[in-house]
């Protein structure tokens, strides 16, 4: 009997561990279908791997950040924005002595739209140089126009293996309407988590080949891309290049203060750039993290809801002034209105408020109505101030040197209100406002520098008059740039008929090369080497040395450019300088006993600098 019951037992018990097999084998079938489709589309060469880092094909001994890194984002039978970044080098190997800096954020990182001398970059790669004596400075850009939190933090694990000192931050603007953004036509899949799901399936060939049959197969996206390209023909008829990725790019045109699209972009960024601070902090690498600012004085609200019906008596006589009051009665009344006008959602009331109280000389009123007005502006090409909030708010949190830029752009604007001294347009400063952001990041290194555990002593000063002066940015970059700024006014959101921009006539052969470099009728290296040229037949010593440098930096394995840059150097006691660029001589193939010779006394002189207390 006892045996019969532990015979059913033993039965009992085979066919749950048969059955549990069973499920087990079933789980598995699929999971093992798409591990093998997985590992034949790789196979057989299917879909793409978009690393952010690339080596230098004329040069195995530098890397540079991918320039269409963004289609790592996009299956390739799908829209693209044409979004690149200006190649720029570090050695493949990080020297023992070496400083390494990364910056990454939006187009204002990268120095729209001049470049790579405007840039962040550019700026504290000319300056942090002959600040650091016996080290090998290299300061990288990753930032390009219209990334972000979502591309920051996605790039952040490659950064971390580029094994950099420190990583600058200037980004927020592109929240809402960027590349992933909450309200951008450029959305991967919603906002959240579903994002950030997407940034982790991405290079899976099976995701990619899901995309591909789904872009294939959607006859909306066919619709909306033949409609975009008649679109682009007809601006182009009329002169103008090409539809601005501003114009292409917002498909929700108006997010209100405190709703519900509002919120998820303050959300994303929040999010976003805790999990990028952290993996940093964990990593044991600096960060320096900037405010962002905007042109508030010098450019109104792009959407504005009308003003409400029960506040338009009291702005009738706020602005028409029909009793006659003189200035004092006017500034009376004026704040009076303010504190019941408040309340109102219309961002252009709010802009007019502020200019009016700017005119009546009351900077306090003025600021805090520029202030309502970007914040209720609808079309969110530009951050609220809740931006800068979380900024502050996690560079506390995660230990990292708050760089405030807003604040220096607004010191140095006329009434302390950030304005057109400063900006081209909505946001991206003019060449004076770069330098001032660039300092700002400067100064807060070389405060940090005074911290042992970054091992930046000696760390000698180089004024921003100097650095200034020195800018690596030639006339004909900065024409490109205004005419690049007149093409981008020229169409939405600026303007709702997109017209051909009206360029002033160039005033030298300087201008005249930016010009048809703007043009596309030269490329960038061109305009350069034939106005080196120039230069040299003028006998132009100051602009010939400035050129040379911006090639040298352009191409390191050119053993010409950086060699004659060295012993320009050289000549000007730049010694940090002239080795650095004597060193990417040499390995560029540049030799002889006098480059020798030269290296040698520049490193024992250098060490000996450094090790002093």
């Amino acid at each position: 009997m006892m045996k019969t019951v532990k015979n059913k037992a033993v039965k009992k018990n085979a066919a749950k561990k048969q059955t549990l097999l069973f499920y087990t084998i079933a789980l598995l079938i699929p999971f093992a279908f798409f591990v093998l489709l997985e590992l034949g589309l790789r196979l057989v060469g299917f879909g793409q791997h978009v690393p952010l880092f690339i080596d230098n094909p004329a040069h195995p001994s530098y890397q540079l950040p991918r320039p269409d890194v963004m289609s790592r984002y996009f299956p390739a039978n799908a829209p693209q924005p044409s979004v690149t970044m200006e190649a720029n080098f570090i050695l493949k190997e990080k020297p023992k002595n070496g400083y390494r800096v990364i910056v990454q954020g939006g187009s204002t990182a990268a120095g729209f739209p001049y470049g790579l001398g405007a840039s962040i970059a550019g700026t504290l790669d000319q300056r942090l140089k002959p600040s650091l004596p016996g080290k090998h400075v290299e300061v990288l850009n990753t930032a390009m126009s219209a990334v972000n939190s979502y591309t920051l933090l996605d790039l952040a694990d490659e950064i971390i293996q580029q094994k950099p000192d420190a990583v600058l931050i200037y980004a927020g603007h592109n929240e809402y309407l960027g590349i992933l953004g909450v309200g951008s036509n450029y959305t991967a899949m919603g906002a959240g988590t579903s994002t950030r799901w997407f940034l982790k399936l991405k290079d899976f060939r099976v995701f990619q080949l899901i995309q591909d049959l789904y872009f294939g197969l959607s006859q909306s996206n066919e619709t909306a891309s033949r409609a975009d390209s008649t679109t682009d023909a007809s601006i182009e008829s009329k002169g103008q290049q090409s539809r601005t990725f501003m114009a292409k790019v917002a498909k929700n045109k108006a997010i209100p203060k405190d709703s519900s699209v509002y919120k998820q972009g303050l959300e994303q960024f929040e999010n976003n750039m805790s999990t990028l601070l952290e993996k940093y902090q964990h990593a044991g690498i600096q960060v320096f993290i900037s405010t962002i600012a905007s042109n508030y004085s010098g450019h109104p609200p792009f959407s504005s809801l009308p003003l409400e019906d029960n506040f338009k008596t009291i702005a009738d006589e706020i602005f028409n002034n029909k009793q006659q009051l003189n200035e004092t009665q006017r500034i009376s009344n004026l704040k009076k209105a303010s504190s019941q006008l408040m309340s109102s959602s219309s961002a252009d009331l709010h802009f007019k408020l502020a200019r009016l109280a700017l005119n009546l000389n009351d900077l306090k009123l003025a600021k805090l109505h520029f202030g309502l007005a970007l914040e209720h502006d609808q079309l969110r090409f530009r951050a609220p101030s809740a931006i800068n909030d979380i900024i502050r708010e996690l560079a506390r949190q995660y230990d990292a040197a708050l760089v405030d830029a807003e604040k220096e752009l607004a010191i140095r604007s006329p009434n302390g209100i950030i304005g057109r001294t400063m900006m081209l347009e909505h946001l991206h400063p003019n060449l004076q406002g770069y330098f001032v952001i660039s300092n700002a990041f400067y100064n807060a290194i070389a405060k940090n520098a005074l911290d042992k555990s970054f091992e930046l002593k000696p760390f000698l000063n180089v004024s921003i008059e100097r650095a200034w002066e020195e800018r690596l940015i030639l006339p004909q970059e900065e024409y490109y740039g205004f005419a690049t700024i007149l093409n981008l006014t020229s169409d939405y959101p600026f303007t709702d008929n997109p017209r051909k921009p009206t360029l002033p006539k160039p005033s030298d052969w300087q201008q005249q090369a930016g010009l048809d470099f703007f043009l596309k009728k030269v490329d960038w290296l061109n305009m350069m080497e034939a106005s080196l040229n120039r230069y040299k037949s003028q006998g132009n010593q100051v602009m010939m040395a400035k050129t040379i440098q911006i090639l040298a930096d352009a191409l390191p394995h050119n053993g010409l450019y950086n060699l004659q840059i060295a012993e320009i150097k050289y000549k000007k006691k730049r010694l940090n300088e002239s080795l650095y660029y004597y060193r990417r001589a040499k390995l560029a193939g540049a030799i002889g006993d006098a480059i020798d010779n030269n290296i040698s006394v520049l490193e024992n002189t250098l060490n000996k600098q450094s090790t002093k207390p």
